[in-house]
């Protein structure tokens, strides 16, 4: 697994300036942030090395890939975190946008030639008016994206101020007000483009298109803001150079690293704290938590918030070669290239969540998959490269983690052959066929469910984004940066902050900035 040794195996201090709990690459920008500025740090984590979520590994016995095996895309992580921290890492953009495969052909959007992209348009749905629709919907989009992501890393605007920033009643109602799923309809009228546009809505959201809350909504505006342009880039390296480079620039600066040490709990008077550990204890003016709220309460011994409940099957495979397409049109290295759809259309992605939620499996389960080593095959040994290996990633949607309740491996298998027999419905040859074998002669597949994703990288109930993502201003009861707590000594700095979830660092960011300057203004 790719990450950071410890700069030591126990705390060298009794009290810190600030102890952070939890290693992933919040947590990690969190304490370089704040040993840059010559506080002491120590940051506590429970397994053997950083990165949790953002790491990459050898996944497969005997084979030198080294996947991301969790998180995978880039697009939240602002240039001024990288900047500032100066990190040696860096991110490919990819030319194709998506493939939607549909009977024998398919539907290609093409970031960098809009007439290629109309003309597929065209071929699906026999006229220009969804393609027409699609430039304006994203142009609109984008400029709501680059009016809103320079604000990620600020205090928090309220309500009325964002909606100023934004700037455009009709975006603002489309995407803050109204259930996104009347914006698309009335918008598009193909089911197969409203499902593309809907899917950013769903990814590690278990939910609908017209939802009353507007989960779907904020889902949608994360994905879409992202570096100001809603581009979803390729981690040169995996996602583990990341955080080791933030695990680096943490240690250059003065912090201390502690792996293979599970914080046990917290208490604090409201002016300092103090963590518990197994086999010790340590007191700090800041603890800093880079955990679900969930998490938070149990260490703080407060009563639990509801259980958040994630809603993904995450798949990692290594293949000896791409697998043809039925869709002949279209090379497989283009295709699978950007986000591959799978069972993704409007209506599809509907009727799976229903089954979902009464609690079956969804019989035709909506996936997306993309091909890192396309972009970067620096994570291949160069043997692998030239044997024209690649990695696949799928992230099937509308798995809550209920279903995996009675029967967790069972359901896991079933699940997983109902995803592959999707994928292999819109392939010239079976996706087995193509699979690399590991050294003891098994296929190089692995496929993570939400309650693998709680016993592995601690995430309550698998969910990606610890609870359920909020809107990017103030709202009752949140702080000036949206990671303070009821406690002034403790902070959230992960993804269940205000402006969490994604690989982003924004969290982690604004949790050391409330520590370095609090609340502004005052």
């Amino acid at each position: 697994m790719s990450s950071t040794t410890a700069s030591s195996r126990a705390p060298k201090r009794s009290s810190y300036d600030a102890v952070i709990v939890g290693g992933g690459h919040n947590g990690l920008v969190a304490a370089a942030y704040l040993a840059r500025a010559g506080r002491s740090v120590l940051l506590l984590e429970r397994l053997p090395a950083t990165g949790g979520a953002a790491v990459s590994a050898q996944a497969f016995t005997g084979v030198d890939a080294r996947l991301s095996r969790y998180s995978y895309l880039v697009s939240l992580l602002p240039k001024k975190i990288t900047e500032e921290l100066g990190l040696r890492f860096a991110v490919r953009r990819r030319r194709i946008s998506s493939y939607t495969p549909y009977g024998d052909g398919g539907l290609l959007v093409d970031s960098q030639d809009p007439s290629r992209t109309r003309e597929g348009f065209v071929r699906r749905t026999g006229s220009e008016r969804d393609f027409e629709a699609w430039q304006r919907f994203y142009t609109m989009t984008r400029q709501v994206a680059e009016r809103v992501f320079p604000t990620l890393t600020g205090p928090l605007p309220s309500r009325t101020e964002l909606e100023r920033i934004v700037d455009d009643p009709a975006a603002w109602e489309a995407l803050f007000e109204r259930p996104l799923g009347e914006t698309v309809e009335s918008v598009f009228e193909d089911e197969l483009v409203r499902g593309i546009v809907l899917t950013d809505a769903l990814i590690g959201t278990f939910t609908h298109a017209h939802d009353e809350t507007l989960r779907q909504n904020r889902c949608f505006l994360y994905h879409v803001i992202g570096g100001g342009t809603g581009d979803w880039d390729v981690p040169v390296g995996g996602m583990g150079a990341l955080t080791d480079a933030l695990a680096g620039a943490a240690l250059a600066a003065g912090a201390e690293i502690v792996t293979g040490c599970e914080v046990t709990g917290i208490a604090t008077d409201g002016g300092r704290a103090e963590v518990s550990f197994e086999g010790g204890r340590v007191g700090a003016g800041h603890v800093l938590v880079n955990a679900a709220p969930h998490t938070l309460a149990g260490l703080l011994g407060e009563p639990e918030p509801p259980r958040p409940e994630g809603a993904q099957l995450k798949v990692n495979m290594l293949l000896r070669r791409l697998p043809r397409l039925r869709d002949r049109s279209v090379d497989p290295r283009e295709a699978f290239a950007g986000t591959f759809h799978i069972a993704e259309s409007y209506g599809e992605l509907a009727t799976a969540y229903e089954e979902a939620a009464a609690g079956r499996i969804p019989a035709a389960p909506p996936s997306e998959i993309y091909c890192h080593s396309l972009s970067d095959p620096s994570i291949l040994s160069p043997a692998l490269a030239g044997q024209g290996a690649h990695t696949l990633t799928l992230f099937g949607l509308h798995a809550p983690a209920r279903l995996f309740a009675a029967d967790p491996s069972g359901a896991k298998e079933a699940l997983l052959k109902a995803t592959l027999a999707q994928l292999d419905a819109v392939l010239a040859e079976p996706l087995a066929d193509c699979l690399a074998l590991d050294a003891d002669g098994r296929p190089c597949i692995e496929a993570k469910s939400p309650l693998d994703l709680e016993r592995e990288v601690g995430l309550p109930g698998g969910h990606i984004f610890h609870r359920d993502l909020s809107w990017p201003y103030a709202a009752p009861g949140t702080g000036p940066w949206g990671v303070e707590t009821g406690d002034p000594a403790v902070l959230l700095c992960g993804a269940g902050a205000v402006r969490g979830g994604g690989v982003s660092g924004i969290p982690g960011h604004n949790a050391a900035m409330a520590v370095l300057h609090g609340t502004p203004g005052a």
